[in-house]
């Protein structure tokens, strides 16, 4: 019993010498709030300096703007020919053809073809005709996307075909950041991208993370 209260004690002490270490900054065009739990707060800005490192580098590389991106690579070789990727990307498209297949196509990056029929943003032309809508849908379809394991490459069959990680990008970051982190000894934290969110360990207090989801008729 005695050993049990020493721990015990010996735990608070370790509690009382982190800290909560928080920061917020827009990063794949939205915000994101990263918060980690340190031995100080200089080492918890280091951690978070890790994670914009880290998230910056997913988005150059699976970003549907930037023309140095790999899914930039992709969409340009589309029904000529594979495209070699990182193993990032290799695992983003897997776990994107999987959820394709469980939702039985309702989820599917290759809505992406769709993008150039009608623009959302800026002043909008006139509604595509039923023809071009009809040609654009025919490239729409996850089972078009090919990956090759062995050689970790990637080719889109069709012609026009063109994907987005609108839908998972975000997600797949935090997780990616999430195992930087916890790779480097970091002992707890959040990570939360505009509702794409992540926890692991506990609080500085010990105290588990709380995770409210706001009643819809109450929000503002």
């Amino acid at each position: 019993m005695l050993l049990i209260i020493v721990l015990s004690a010996f735990n608070v002490l370790a509690q009382e010498d982190l800290v909560n270490v928080s920061a917020q900054m827009d990063l794949m065009g939205t915000q994101f709030q990263i918060t980690v739990v340190a031995e100080s707060e200089s080492l918890g800005q280091q951690y978070i300096k890790e994670a914009i490192a880290e998230i910056r580098r997913i988005n150059g590389i699976i970003s549907s703007w930037e023309e140095s991106s790999e899914t930039h690579a992709i969409n340009q070789n589309a029904g000529e020919k594979a495209v070699s990727v990182s193993k990032e990307m290799f695992l983003l498209l897997e776990q994107a053809k999987k959820l394709s297949e469980r939702t039985q196509g309702a989820f599917d990056i290759t809505y992406a073809a769709l993008d150039r029929l009608w623009h959302f943003k800026g002043k909008m032309g006139p509604p595509p005709s039923p023809e071009e809508l009809k040609a654009q849908i025919a490239k729409v379809g996850y089972q078009n996307i090919i990956l090759d394991k062995a050689s970790q490459r990637v080719f889109l069959a069709k012609k026009g075909m063109r994907i987005a990680f609108g839908a998972i990008g975000k997600g797949f970051a935090i997780d990616q950041v999430k195992a930087l982190l916890v790779s480097i000894g970091v002992p707890g934290g959040m990570i939360n991208a505009s509702g794409d969110l992540t926890t692991w360990g506990t609080r500085e207090t010990g105290e588990k993370w709380i995770v409210g989801i706001e009643n819809p008729p109450d929000a503002t």
